[in-house]
């Protein structure tokens, strides 16, 4: 069986139970390298391959889990965070289904909710927004036009974008047209749940300068919105003046 993991954002201890487990059963792990703690590694047993997938192409990694597979051997394609996201993961399923071998994807922790976790706060406020956005700016993979950053700041949503923290310029022009405004709080963070992790909070108008700084060009989430900094209503789940299935709303 090949199990695509999860590895969370950095820190060994917030992947899943299972994908731990998965890990320590492996006879093969192919882990992307460039972003997942080698700490993961220290809990493989020692007769397990182990093979770093940023020096290799799609085809060379697909051909290894391949071979293991045909052995009845247990594969794990180790992926940082959330395999789901921005994992470049359907390619890999995509051929394995070609080949008729069987696998399973097991969600981990992904970096965006780390990094609201890291801020201390909450992506969904009442009266401020009930959605998230998960997006990127164009770089070298293009992103559809109506999916460009000033259409969806004007949903005044709740944001997170990934990969795009080397394009300060662009993507803080594109935040100010689609929000109407430059006070849009902005909260940025650096290699997450790392032991070098950073903070950086501003709005529009100074968070380039800012991340420009602090030297910061890859490996950072960039958070935008009112639930990082403002007032919102309180739940209505915990209002005593509010009835649910569990609890009378008080007098």
């Amino acid at each position: 069986m090949i199990s695509f993991v999860g590895a969370g954002p950095g820190n060994t201890d917030l992947i899943t139970v299972k994908g731990r487990k998965l890990l320590q059963e492996a006879d093969m792990v192919i882990y992307t390298g460039s972003l997942v703690s080698k700490d993961h590694l220290k809990c493989c047993k020692d007769s397990c391959e182990i093979y770093n997938s940023a020096s290799m192409t799609l085809e060379e990694i697909v051909d290894k889990m391949e071979k293991a597979a045909r052995k009845e051997l247990k594969v794990v394609r180790l992926h940082t965070g959330d395999p789901t996201i921005y994992g470049a993961i359907r390619e890999q399923m995509d051929l394995l289904d070609e080949k008729g071998i069987d696998y399973e994807v097991i969600p981990g922790v992904s970096s965006f909710t780390a990094a609201c976790s890291a801020i201390k706060r909450e992506f969904t406020l009442p009266n401020v927004s009930q959605t998230i956005i998960l997006t990127r700016i164009e770089g070298k993979t293009k992103v559809p036009e109506e999916e460009s950053l000033e259409l969806l700041a004007k949903h005044k949503a709740s944001m997170a974008l990934f990969l795009s923290v080397r394009y300060m310029d662009r993507l803080v022009e594109k935040l100010k047209k689609g929000y109407g405004r430059e006070d849009v709080p902005v909260a940025v963070v650096y290699k997450v749940t790392w032991e070098d992790e950073k903070i950086i909070i501003g709005t529009l108008k100074d968070i380039k300068e800012k991340v420009e700084r602090a030297g910061i060009t890859k490996t950072a989430l960039i958070l935008v919105g009112d639930f990082i900094k403002g007032e919102y209503e309180r739940s209505k789940l915990y209002d005593p003046s509010f009835s649910h299935e569990y609890r009378e709303a008080s007098k």
